[in-house]
């Protein structure tokens, strides 16, 4: 392969490195949606009652509806997504089938676009056609991998697995200790999860990380305390 057509794929190289990383934020974003629902969940258990028992109960509810329902959400859009794609790839082949020439000329133009020279983007359109013009056009003018589409089960697996492994930690935390060392464990250990989490997602972001960390712990922050002061008022109740 050329330098040429080397710099022509550049964009799909790049394309499947941004996919990583969108599957990593993903992952990242599930875990935080994990540590702080089950944590307003069994924090808000806990305002109502110490029995470990009940609390156990709340969180493995929580977890699993939250991880399936995850899962389940993720499934439909990607599958949704992966039928769009497989659309626009059938679409593209008929393009190539029906009309060759145009289909050269939409690469060149494509090409152009990016910053080569005329001749320089005929000359990697015709290589690359040569080569493979379906996998050439989904990149260059898709964005798409032919080979690589997304995968609705993976996608599901992935959200299960991110939302239960954040669900675990404020279930744990809540549940481990003796009675007057739970709430405090949890607080401690869920704000210690979301600052990961915040970090971690700012970093793959490449934004700020401060900003995203302040959000982060202060937004779990209030939904254990008013989920707690919900539970403390209905415990004191009765209900």
């Amino acid at each position: 392969m050329t330098d040429t057509t080397r710099d022509a794929c550049g964009t799909a190289q790049g394309g499947a490195l941004g996919t990583r990383l969108n599957w990593l934020r993903a992952a990242v974003l599930g875990a935080n949606d994990g540590v702080v629902s089950t944590a307003g969940l069994v924090v808000g258990v806990a305002g109502a009652t110490g029995d470990r028992g009940t609390l156990l109960t709340a969180g493995l509810a929580g977890l699993l509806a939250g991880s399936l329902s995850m899962a389940a959400g993720e499934y439909v859009s990607v599958s949704t997504q992966r039928d769009s794609e497989k659309a626009a790839l059938a679409q593209e082949k008929r393009v190539l089938s029906d009309r060759p020439e145009a289909a050269l000329d939409e690469l060149t133009d494509l090409l152009a676009d990016r910053g080569l020279s005329r001749d320089v983007a005929r000359e990697a359109a015709e290589q690359l056609t040569e080569r493979d013009a379906l996998r050439a056009h989904a990149r260059v003018q898709l964005g798409i991998d032919p080979d690589e589409l997304t995968d609705p089960w993976h996608a599901a697996w992935a959200s299960f697995v991110a939302f239960t492994a954040g669900a675990l930690l404020p279930l744990l935390a809540i549940v481990l200790p003796s009675a007057p060392w739970r709430l405090p464990v949890t607080v401690v250990s869920v704000l210690a999860a979301l600052a990961v989490t915040g970090l971690a997602g700012a970093r793959l972001g490449a934004a700020p990380a401060r900003p995203a960390v302040l959000r982060n712990v202060g937004g779990g922050a209030l939904a254990m305390a008013v989920t707690y002061g919900a539970g403390a008022l209905l415990g004191a109740a009765g209900v």
